[in-house]
């Protein structure tokens, strides 16, 4: 076994809070004869306070520097512009990176020559993407309940309640996006009350939610002409399209937008891999919406974090087995031995191997196995 320094940041996003180990996960490292390094305070707002870090076995230090001092750093967001000098050639970096649309970003990641593994392209047996789903989970609920938020007159939006009162319509949603994001916004919503259709490309997807609902949600196969449509008489829309590792796809572009009623609500859940309406922009917990054409955007980068308890917890239980590999075998050992932990791998030392990322941001693509 190799024995690591492990490394778990504090997040300094706006309005993050999650963390990416939790005490019992770091309890795991300390038993296996790894040593961790803890930011102070990195999980203190959700109930993770330095003393259990320290309990768990962790060492609690004061800056971030000391951090990243580490082997393997192990977060939860892409790291923000004061961590890149932090980093050093050969550093393991394993956390959500969204590179597709993030070209500073990777132009970083490659210039500290760190090898960088992304949570989001780490696929199973199934063609699933394990490490992406339980925020997709939660981002998919998060949706329609800030939607409803922000379809209040206060917020913007036209005063319609989601779920409708005897007498008074509900709200109509459109979900774009059939997958782990829009089916959980399907079940929010329709769980609410208002009067929701589901749009994919995917037949296969739309019998299986047509069956499993069983008529209480509507299924159309979608198109820019049905896209275009529905959208006009929307209360509700939400962006929950993943090409995995590309650049999301404009879907509603700017024309459709204007022909929309003002006071409707777009939540762009895409927004991490640069959004599905082309209006999107990426906003935060503190300031997270915008009017264009009198159209009200949610475009909140990390929206999981507003339930960041929950969210550390989901997300958690799903990285420690793999985190667990790169810190036991090393990063070599675990992702050779493992096709599909590979595709997880985006940078490495000063190359791009991840054939999406490195096709939209216009580099050479290095197959990931050649590397290690």
């Amino acid at each position: 076994m190799v024995q690591q320094k492990i490394g778990i940041p504090k997040e300094i996003k706006d309005m993050e809070f999650r963390v990416g180990a939790t005490p019992t996960m770091v309890m795991g490292f300390v038993a296996a004869g790894h040593e961790v390094l803890v930011e102070k305070d990195a999980g203190k707002k959700i109930g993770f306070p330095n003393e259990a870090y320290e309990k768990a076995g962790a060492k609690v230090v004061g800056t971030p520097k000391e951090v990243y001092a580490a082997d393997l750093i192990i977060k939860v967001k892409e790291p923000q512009a004061s961590e890149f000098p932090l980093m050093h050639e050969g550093q393991v970096l394993f956390c959500y990176l969204h590179l597709a649309p993030d070209p500073k970003q990777t132009e970083q990641l490659i210039k500290q020559k760190v090898v960088a593994i992304a949570y989001e392209t780490v696929e199973d047996q199934m063609g699933r993407l394990p490490l992406l789903t339980p925020m997709s989970e939660i981002a998919g609920r998060i949706s329609v309940q800030a939607g409803s938020y922000a379809m209040q007159m206060a917020h913007g939006g036209r005063g319609i309640l989601l779920g409708g009162v005897p007498g008074v319509r509900p709200a109509e949603v459109v979900i774009i996006g059939g997958g782990v994001v829009g089916t959980n916004a399907a079940q929010i919503a329709m769980g609410m009350g208002a009067d929701v259709t589901i749009l994919d490309m995917d037949l296969e997807r739309l019998r299986y939610l047509d069956m499993h609902y069983r008529g209480r949600l509507k299924t159309l196969y979608s198109s820019p002409q049905i896209v275009g449509k529905l959208i006009k008489h929307a209360d509700l829309v939400v962006g929950a399209v993943l090409i995995p590792g590309k650049k999301a796809p404009n879907l509603v572009t700017r024309e459709m937008l204007s022909e929309m009623q003002d006071g409707s609500v777009l939540v762009d859940v895409s927004i991490d891999q640069g959004g599905c309406f082309e209006t999107s922009k990426p906003t935060t917990h503190s300031n997270p919406t915008y009017i264009v054409d009198g159209v009200v955007h949610y475009c909140v980068a990390n929206m999981p974090g507003a339930c960041a308890r929950s969210a550390t917890q989901a997300l958690t239980n799903a990285t420690y087995p793999y985190a667990k590999r790169i810190a036991d075998e090393g990063y070599v050992a675990a992702l050779k031995g493992d096709p599909l932990f590979l595709k997880g791998l985006n940078v490495h030392k000063g190359m791009i191997t991840n054939a999406p990322v490195a096709k939209d941001l216009g580099y050479e693509f290095v197959e990931p196995g050649s590397v290690l």
